[in-house]
């Protein structure tokens, strides 16, 4: 074999070798970063679906749970407060819910699956304050037809037990209702739509 031979050879083998050590260099330099990337396990937790049991749950009772680092409530409304969401629909802002604070299933009179379980975050839609549960409790300045609900003392925004907004508050929308199905008649998975379920 000549040297000229010899030469090309070693430079394939060479370039062939360089090659291979940089290609896993960078495969090694790639993992740590595309990892550093990805969400933590306390963050994918954060955004988890939250399984609620309401078996115990009473008339006019709520349980705030957090979903995303947010509160969400789910409480149950009585025969009576469900016929009196039809008596205020003349004062709210949006009362057939047209604004996308809901999906497209809680889109109805009762912003909801079961007409008696609500679920709601709540989160005013103000600045982003927590409003008060107040199922019968009037606070002072409240229209006339208030019929309970939820007030936000902050600025003064108030909202019915359906989330939906009053006329004439600073809320611009009603409150948002989160994605959330039955997994069975005693509970509730908030933050996953069923179509989404696995």
């Amino acid at each position: 074999m000549n040297q000229e031979g010899a030469d090309k050879s070693r430079r394939r083998f060479l370039t062939a070798a360089t090659s291979v050590v940089g290609g896993v260099g960078a495969a090694f330099l790639a993992v740590p970063f595309i990892a550093y990337w990805r969400p933590s396990a306390r963050a994918q937790a954060a955004g988890a679906p939250v399984e609620v049991d309401i078996s115990g749950l009473e008339p006019g009772q709520l349980i705030n749970v957090k979903w995303r680092g947010n509160p969400v409530w789910l409480f149950r409304r009585s025969e009576e407060q469900l016929e009196e969401l039809d008596t205020i629909e003349d004062v709210l802002r949006d009362p057939d819910s047209s604004q996308p604070q809901q999906p497209e299933y809680a889109q109805n009179q009762y912003r909801s699956i079961k007409p008696e379980i609500m679920v709601l975050v709540g989160i005013c839609t103000h600045l982003g304050c927590s409003p008060l549960y107040r199922p019968e409790e009037k606070p002072e300045g409240i229209d006339d037809k208030w019929v309970g609900g939820f007030f936000c003392p902050c600025h003064g925004s108030y909202f019915d037990l359906a989330g939906r907004v009053y006329q004439g508050v600073p809320a611009p929308l009603n409150l948002e209702v989160p994605p959330y199905y039955f997994i069975d008649d005693s509970t509730v998975l908030v933050g996953e739509d069923e179509e989404g379920a696995a």
